[in-house]
């Protein structure tokens, strides 16, 4: 064969592990490249917290020499605990639309998979949830945004072609900004909040956002227990997103959904200005002109802004809680003048997310879905 795969075992192969997405995707106005230092540190095992209770292993595919794919398994062991599955994921996958490439990625991971004791492969899928997953199935016409994948449509029939078959699928829609808000939202948010003791609370600086900050991630680990693949956070992780994250944060666009009566923390909102066009111009680099890029994006008035995290306890789902999120934030993105929003991966069974969107124009344009490959155990 003239594909050799080897395993990433040294920093600077690493670098081109990383490096091998940003050369494929060079000419495509879709793609939006990560931070090559940001993915640096989440594949690092002795920075990244999730390696705690995951394992993985990196290959690289060379085609006569040059690098023509990457991936990158792993094992998630308190989610597997929490679903009972013995599955291994694969994520950071990229490759040139060559079937032999393919074939010796997945055989690699698929191998290691089982000596791990694994009985299946899915994904794409990261070390957690905030990490990227799900491969773009439709809407290739569509700008990606920092928060998901962008991929050639030709990756979805690849791994077809080799065993993997749907698993689950997330929708992403635009939800255009309205003129007024909803007259039905405005009157369930005054019967929420008086029924439930809740207040809407906002923030100025990283100061104040800090004694909320546990209690956020405490809520999103209850908010998203149920969804596919989720595990809890544990306390470094947080810790180490709190870290990350905070800095980068427009603070009018955090929205906070209080219990009176002890302070907790029953929903949060966080968006941010969409930084795609920012992340393309850095092309992966903070230096020289990267953080001048998102810094400018990040303090303007954006056309666009990405629903980046949204979560609301399970005793509150349902209830109208979402309605005090966006009867605050909505007159916030009129004042900015956003025209929509990205709503991010929604799993297309979670009805009671999609459906706060029904009081709004909105349009469905990307779909992205996990697979699933049974492996055969020796």
């Amino acid at each position: 064969m003239s594909v050799e795969i080897k395993e990433v075992t040294s920093k600077k192969e690493l670098r081109d592990f990383v490096r091998f997405s940003i050369d494929l995707y060079k000419e495509n106005p879709y793609y939006v490249p990560d931070l090559i230092n940001d993915e640096m540190e989440t594949l690092d095992r002795q920075k990244n917290p999730a390696f705690e209770v995951c394992d993985a292993i990196y290959f690289l595919a060379y085609k006569n020499g040059k690098i023509a794919g990457r991936i990158a398994g792993m094992i998630n062991r308190p989610s597997n605990e929490a679903w009972n599955q013995k599955h291994a994921r694969f994520g950071f996958v990229d490759f040139i639309d060559d079937s032999e490439v393919v074939d010796a990625l997945f055989e690699a991971v698929e191998k290691w998979a089982v000596t791990q004791g694994m009985n299946a492969l899915h994904g794409p899928m990261g070390f957690t949830d905030m990490d990227n997953e799900g491969m773009l199935v439709e809407g290739f016409d569509q700008l990606g945004t920092m928060a998901t994948i962008y991929n050639y449509p030709y990756y979805p029939k690849q791994i077809e072609r080799i065993g993997f078959q749907k698993d689950q699928d997330w929708h992403e829609f635009k939800i255009y900004i309205p003129e007024q808000i909803p007259e039905k939202h405005l009157r369930i948010g005054e019967i929420v909040k008086k029924k439930y003791g809740l207040k809407v609370v906002k923030v100025k600086n990283a100061k104040e956002v800090m004694p909320y900050a546990q209690k956020i991630f405490d809520t999103l680990n209850l908010a998203f227990a149920p969804l596919y693949g989720f595990a809890p956070l544990t306390q470094k992780q947080i810790d180490y997103y709190v870290n990350k994250y905070i800095p980068m944060l427009r603070f009018e666009l955090v929205t906070l959904i209080i219990r009176e009566e002890d302070d907790a923390v029953v929903g949060f909102g966080i968006s941010l200005p969409n930084l795609s066009h920012a992340l393309q111009k850095a092309k992966g680099r903070m230096f020289p002109l990267g953080w001048y890029y998102l810094l400018k994006t990040l303090k303007s008035k954006p056309k666009v802004i990405d629903l980046y995290l949204t979560g609301i306890l399970p005793e509150y789902q349902g209830k109208g809680v979402n309605a005090l999120l966006f009867n605050d934030l909505i007159p916030i993105y009129q004042k900015l003048g956003v025209v929509f929003a990205e709503s991010n991966p929604e799993l297309e069974t979670n009805n009671a997310v999609q459906a706060q969107w029904d009081y709004f124009k909105t349009e469905h344009h990307k779909t992205r879905r996990a697979y699933i490959k049974q492996l055969t155990i020796n």
